[in-house]
């Protein structure tokens, strides 16, 4: 990898931390409002598309943790499985869209595979630290938070995201693998690399 990428990379992930670490304050720091909207969500998929596995991970581990530490949101105890599962969101999206042929489809099945997995990880991680007790955190604290609660955040995402990394591709701004570009007759090809 040359250096210049991974300069590039560095700078693109401290954007979607500082990105995440912002765009809560659209909540106006209401919970229900960013528990139902998931605003730190988006930059570290996003990141995970952009730059790659690592970064997504590093990205969606880091986040949560710092906002955590300097703003006191979310508290510590929401913070430490939100990291694991943004870290899950970040890894899984930069990993299977790095495998994955460029189509729209497959960016799809990408976004929804991190989607679940990432709130698999959240469940698995409250469950541990709510001491393996299912009557502290079972099936239905896990489908309410996961799932029921996030419902509007879930639909920005599945909008909003592949959105964007269609045009940041098509823009040559993917650091993950070939981008898209244009063939003869106009269809939509993987560069191969």
């Amino acid at each position: 990898m040359k250096k210049h990428d991974v300069i590039r990379k560095m700078t693109f992930s401290a954007m979607f931390i500082a990105l995440a670490f912002v765009l809560p304050f659209l909540t106006a720091n209401i919970p229900e409002i960013g528990q139902a909207l998931c605003p730190m969500h988006i930059p570290v998929i996003l990141c995970g598309f952009i730059c790659g596995w690592q970064y997504g991970l590093a990205v969606g581990f880091v986040s949560p943790l710092l906002r955590s530490f300097i703003m006191h949101a979310p508290p510590v105890m929401s913070a430490i499985p939100m990291a694991f599962e943004l870290a899950a969101y970040g890894a899984i999206a930069g990993l299977m869209y790095k495998l994955l042929p460029k189509k729209a489809p497959f960016m799809y099945v990408d976004l929804l595979v991190s989607m679940i997995a990432g709130r698999l990880v959240w469940g698995t991680v409250k469950f541990f630290m709510a001491g393996l007790d299912v009557s502290a955190f079972g099936l239905s604290a896990f489908w309410a938070g996961a799932v029921m609660g996030s419902i509007p955040g879930i639909i920005v995402q599945i909008v909003l995201i592949p959105a964007i990394v269609y045009a940041l591709s098509r823009a040559g701004l993917m650091l993950n693998g070939s981008p898209v570009k244009e063939s003869a007759e106009g269809r939509k090809i993987a560069k191969t690399a």
